[in-house]
């Protein structure tokens, strides 16, 4: 009786060792289960870190080229970015492969140093990308402040953005003395105060993203 007592005492301490350790194992595993998809989401190779470095990168790419169109060389009156605006006839314009066209007359290519850099830049990297004009309207105020956004005019459109598109801007202020009598009726970009030198701030909207 004496044994079997000591017996059954040592097998109720082995069952406990046993079951001790079973938690101590499975509290082992979920550590590292937690360390393992903790590590997965931070590396660099998964697809939303991925993307969220690719729209960096077009961010910064679309920055860099606005502000370069934007900049005014020595013995030049105006930045190539403004001269577009200003010699832009209201018309819209799409790559096919080949040029920019014109929706209304496709032997009407859009020229010049801004397409040039789009071309270099985001076509030969298979970026795709719209350029608007936005600009502003008078709100019936006399008061030079008392305008609103106008309506947004596509300069480049070449199809709807995808859900990682990136936006760049850039304001262009526009003078009377840079603008001919027909620019409004050519254009729809109005004068929004006439008792000034100031014809209007055009925001000039780069979007770009992947194909």
């Amino acid at each position: 009786m004496r044994y079997q007592k000591i017996f059954d005492i040592r097998n109720d301490q082995n069952a406990q060792m046993h079951t001790l350790e079973a938690i101590m194992a499975a509290t082992l595993m979920v550590v590292i289960l937690i360390f393992a998809v903790q590590a997965t989401a931070l590396t660099p190779l998964t697809s939303s870190t991925a993307n969220a470095h690719i729209e960096s990168q077009m961010y910064t790419m679309g920055q860099d080229m606005l502000m370069a169109l934007d900049h005014t060389p020595h013995g030049q009156n105006s930045s190539d970015l403004k001269e577009a605006i200003l010699i832009w006839n209201g018309e819209t314009y799409t790559w096919n492969n080949t040029i920019y066209k014109s929706n209304d007359d496709e032997n009407s290519p859009l020229e010049g140093p801004v397409v040039d850099l789009l071309d270099h830049i985001l076509v030969k990297k298979g970026i795709a990308h719209n350029v608007e004009f936005s600009y502003s309207t008078v709100s019936g105020s006399d008061n030079y402040f008392g305008y609103n956004e106008g309506p947004k005019n596509y300069y480049i459109f070449n199809g709807q953005p995808s859900d990682n598109a990136v936006i760049v801007s850039r304001k262009v202020l526009l003078s009377d003395s840079d603008v001919g009598a027909l620019y409004e009726d050519t254009t729809g970009i109005p004068d929004i105060d006439d008792t000034t030198a100031l014809y209007n701030i055009v925001d000039v909207r780069l979007t770009l993203w992947r194909m």
